[in-house]
């Protein structure tokens, strides 16, 4: 059995470990130290005496920083261990490590301590078959220095790794031989460092000294106004206190500054996610601008900053179209992937438009809304010029790179993830239904931003016929009344595809669903079909396709789940809603940790338990920002002008709930549920 990984975080930078801390390559898993989507360490074991190490605990300090106990030798031998090992590592653009060893003994005691170290420098996108490097190495003891270093044309990466004792340097690693009296200990302080050049490349060089200031102080302290800046939660619910605040501190870890743009945006996730992805930054806004709104504006100006300006088939960019990822690994410098910047999604278009008004709902922040008019329209337009590729009036993909694109180019984007019930998949281009939903609420919202901030009514006015015509012709092409729900999306002769699916779950999030209909749906997702006691699946069961660790025909993930519980509150089935948020914090809560990605759809009465999926990245920024929406939707938190509305709906024995000081254009409010008023307590405005 593959033994737990353990990884510690710091924005632009991240390393994954083994349970002692060692660093070997694995072709099931992205071990290493990467930063943008290289791996600058592939190699990093630590030896006393040639002999590996085994770990006694291990103390998670913070999500940038943790320390291993080790002992060597084989677990027998751990109460009668002379000597025990602390690696206190931490990243910050860099990664440092500081080894300790400690005598337990009356008498003093010689040791070889050995670190051996190496990089391949590979592509993130490679790193389970990574091809060959031809890696400079220069192993300088006089300067207690190792230098590894790959160039290919422009293209550069370098990792310096130094000690701050005397080392004996080989082009393997270092050996440090040392003497440690009675009861005493030795130390040395190991600190690597990074470097980028190419296009849009930079030194990430820190020293030990920068290093050590930038986390005592720094970064605890950015921690710690991070967390005092989101309203403060207490509940009777046992652990969900720190459940919530462990959902803030993963946020916080998930945020990283592009190369080139001074501001944090939320990052996807571990391992495959850490770049900016359009769909993933712009999901975690909506989910989390009650809580730590300060992520949107920024996130907003990148993807404005980055939209599509041409046609470029190789990278599926349009002009107002808005981005899929943003990479920076030597695949995409040499266009060997078309993920530098690609553009193959079409729903990070219209969402960009819906993230655009709900911030300015919460924070006021109409200034923001008149920068971006221009991006927004682009936004807008696009979806009826280039998104309608068959002139139906639906919003439709298809993949325009055959040989790197993105297969399904919405937010299910496996390959088998669009299929029907008998497992047919239809031909191209598709049209998926919340897609259709995601289109109606961006002109919705358009409309309202034409009109209050844009000062045009007739483009206004424009975008409300065009949502109301799309809303009608929806109902008519994607409902199967043999069914009653709606179609998983059209084939490009209108063909309905018959499929059961959490996306109509979506539907009423964006409102595109007629009150009349809109039990029918909640019974759907509700239905032993679709909900497996953890959360909604994304495949019912019951057709051929399903499968309970599909990532798209049949896992439960939060971030879905989150979004289809706004919707049920929005259609006033509170209830229902109320079983999905209980369904997912109980995950959550028993899992313990980050949440992950995704979880098996197996029912909840046959396993007990939460099924993890190797394929689940942990920690993810939708996941754990799915944990705030699901809190703000038990609440029934809602912006009306310059008040919040509080209208609660907790699960049963979740007991009284607290949120204080919610940010927003009224200042700060609280809001209760449970045994005390539901009415919020505004604050002074915040000037």
């Amino acid at each position: 059995m593959r033994q737990e990984l353990v990884h510690v975080i710091a924005g632009n930078a991240f390393a994954i470990s083994d349970a002692q801390g060692d660093i070997e390559v694995d072709p099931h898993a992205p071990v290493g130290l990467f930063s943008f989507d290289t791996r600058f360490l592939s190699h990093w074991v630590l030896s006393i005496d040639g002999e590996r190490l085994n770990a006694l605990s291990r103390d998670d300090m913070t999500y940038f920083e943790t320390r291993f106990f080790l002992v060597p030798g084989a677990a027998s031998h751990y109460v009668d261990a002379d000597v025990s090992i602390i690696r206190h590592r931490s990243v910050h653009d860099c990664f440092h490590e500081k080894i300790t060893v400690l005598n337990h003994s009356s008498e003093h005691a010689e040791f070889s301590v050995r670190v051996e170290m190496g990089s391949d420098f590979a592509d993130i996108v490679e790193v389970g078959d990574p091809r060959r490097r031809d890696v400079q190495i220069e192993a300088d003891s006089a300067r207690h220095q190792l230098v590894l270093r790959y160039e290919r044309q422009r293209f550069v990466r370098e990792t310096t790794v130094s000690s701050t004792a005397p080392v004996e340097v080989d082009e393997k690693g270092m050996t440090f031989r040392i003497r440690i009296p009675p009861e005493g200990q030795w130390e040395t302080d190991l600190h690597l460092a990074m470097i980028i050049r190419g296009e849009g490349g930079q030194d990430m060089r820190a020293s030990l000294e920068s290093h050590q200031k930038a986390v005592r102080g720094g970064m605890r302290e950015d921690l710690a106004a991070w967390l005092d800046r989101a309203p403060q939660l207490v509940s009777e619910r046992a652990g969900l206190e720190e459940t919530y605040q462990g959902s803030l501190a993963t946020l916080a870890a998930l945020r990283y500054r592009p190369l080139s743009y001074s501001e944090r945006v939320p990052v996807g996730g571990l391992p495959w996610a850490m770049a900016f992805c359009g769909r993933d930054s712009i999901i975690t806004c909506l989910q989390s601008v009650a809580f730590t709104p300060e992520l949107t504006p920024a996130t907003l100006r990148m993807l404005a900053l980055l939209q599509g300006g041409q046609l470029d088939d190789d990278r599926e960019e349009e002009p107002g179209k808005i981005l899929a990822q943003l990479r920076y690994g030597e695949s995409a410098a040499f266009a060997e992937r078309p993920s530098a910047i690609y553009f193959g999604a079409a729903d990070t278009t219209p969402l960009f438009v819906v993230l655009l008004d709900e911030y300015e709902r919460w924070s006021g922040d109409a200034d923001l809304v008149r920068e971006l008019r221009h991006p927004a329209r682009m936004a807008l337009d696009w979806i009826d010029e280039y998104g309608d590729l068959t002139g139906d009036g639906y919003l439709r993909y298809q993949r325009r790179n055959e040989r790197h694109g993105t297969i399904n180019q919405s937010w299910k984007d496996s390959s088998d993830a669009i299929a029907a019930a008998n497992g047919q998949q239809p031909a191209f281009p598709r049209a998926t239904c919340e897609l259709q939903g995601y289109a109606y609420d961006a002109k919705r919202r358009g409309a309202r931003l034409a009109r209050q901030f844009w000062d045009d009514p007739g483009y206004a006015d424009r975008l409300e016929r065009e949502a109301a015509a799309l809303k009608e012709r929806f109902n008519r092409d994607f409902w199967l009344p043999q069914h009653e729900y709606y179609a998983l999306a059209l084939d490009p002769y209108g063909e309905p595809v018959d499929a059961l699916s959490s996306n109509i779950g979506h539907l009423l999030w964006s409102g595109i669903v007629p009150d009349d209909r809109a039990e029918a749906i909640a019974e759907h997702l509700l239905g032993p079909r679709l909900f497996s006691g953890w959360g909604v699946r994304t495949y019912a069961t019951g057709q051929r396709p399903y499968n309970p660790v599909g990532s798209h025909l049949g896992a439960v993930w939060p971030s879905d789940n989150a979004l289809i519980a706004a919707g049920l509150r929005h259609y006033r089935f509170d209830t229902h809603a109320a079983r999905i948020a209980a369904g997912i914090f109980d995950m959550a809560q028993t899992l313990g940790g980050a949440v992950p990605e995704l979880i098996a759809g197996y029912d909840r009465s046959i396993t007990k338990y939460p099924v993890q999926l190797p394929s689940a990245g942990r920690p993810q920024s939708w996941s754990s920002g799915a944990l705030l929406m699901l809190l703000g939707t038990m609440l029934g938190l809602r912006p009306t002008g310059d008040n919040l509305l509080v209208n609660p709906a907790l699960p049963r024995g979740f007991g009284r709930l607290e949120l204080l000081d919610i940010p927003g254009r009224w200042g700060r409010s609280d809001a209760y549920a449970g045994d005390r008023s539901t009415n919020p307590r505004p604050r002074p405005r915040l000037h």
